[in-house]
């Protein structure tokens, strides 16, 4: 195994866009050793200063919607316009074999052969919601790569939405016409977090479907927002196979960004979520220090058992693990 490079290394080359540093230093972040977290927090600690300045959007749907496909054109089209854009394509990892599922790379045909584009899947390996645990910090190494817009696609399923909303500046979610996924989209509460909609597949004898689904959308979306919001959800209609729309879509994007610019709230997002990052950041590290330490190590098989028999409550099974943890 090839030695890990120094701090100074690894700065130096995703300062200069070096993609296999870039590569090894997401792989370092995402690391769950802890002989590695303090050389991560030594690399992450040198280059913030050089992020912030992308366009973050996270965008969702159910599978099916054709993110991919929406995605490679989307992420083509902001080459062509020389920009810089990396996809953080969050994979699903297999719940018996510990395997990623999907293969971005392979779904992202051209813009994987794009020298302007950067592809990354990322095992979720279980973590809340299908979001990598270290997806933000790949996102950050991103940045400080050069790349001015981060692209983070989730699976579309669990509470991956809320996780990705709260790391991005636009939220976008795809829909599809039809099959009830407009009465769908409002019970899973995605309404209430997307900044954009996008009803995707809007081609072909799809489209007038897509036109009256986007018509619906509007009208919940009338119903879940105040009407002296400073920005009011826009509902537009697309499609990924022939490209139709999606210079729309990143138009909005860009609008969305001037008004909170405007109204002075998106340096008050970016500060929030830097805040909530640091705080989940320290729930998981307590997690994980809690999990290993010798004390509850020696008590948990028992207390676990005690629990699933149902002779233990789970409140006073808490307590005997906390104050075995020292707590």
């Amino acid at each position: 195994m090839r030695p890990l490079p120094s701090a100074e290394e690894f700065v130096a080359g995703v300062l200069a866009n070096d993609r296999a540093m870039l590569a090894r230093a997401i792989t370092l972040v995402e690391s769950s050793k802890p002989e590695h977290h303090h050389l991560a927090g030594e690399v992450l600690g040198a280059l913030m200063p050089h992020t912030g300045k992308a366009i973050r959007v996270g965008i969702t749907g159910v599978p099916g919607v054709g993110k991919s496909t929406f995605i490679e054109t989307l992420g083509g089209q902001l080459t062509a316009a020389e920009h810089r854009v990396a996809v953080l394509a969050v994979d699903p990892s297999s719940s018996r074999s510990g395997g990623s599922i999907l293969g971005d790379k392979t779904r992202m045909n051209e813009l994987a052969r794009d020298p302007n584009a950067y592809i990354r899947p990322s095992p979720t390996s279980g973590t809340l919601g299908g979001v990598a645990s270290r997806t933000r910090e790949a996102m950050l190494l991103c940045e400080a790569a050069g790349y001015d817009v981060i692209l983070i696609e989730t699976v579309g399923v669990g509470q991956s939405e809320l996780v990705v909303a709260g790391m991005t500046d636009t939220f976008l979610v795809l829909m599809l016409a039809g099959a009830g996924d407009e009465l769908q989209g409002i019970k899973r509460g995605l309404m209430e977090l997307a900044d954009i909609v996008a009803v995707n597949k809007a081609d072909g004898d799809n489209a007038t479907a897509a036109r009256r689904a986007a018509s619906t959308y509007r009208g919940a979306l009338r119903l879940l927002h105040p009407a002296d919001a400073v920005w009011k959800p826009r509902v537009l209609t697309c499609s990924g196979l022939d490209g139709a729309g999606v210079s729309e879509v990143w138009e909005a994007i860009q609008a969305h960004r001037q008004a909170l610019d405007s109204a002075g709230l998106f340096s008050e997002r970016r500060g929030q979520q830097q805040l909530d990052w640091m705080w989940r950041m320290v729930d998981e590290r307590l997690r994980e220090a809690l999990r290993t330490h010798p004390r509850v190590v020696d008590a948990l098989d028992q207390v676990e058992a005690a629990v699933r028999s149902g002779s233990l409550p789970a409140t006073r099974a808490a307590n005997r693990l906390l104050t075995a943890f020292g707590i």
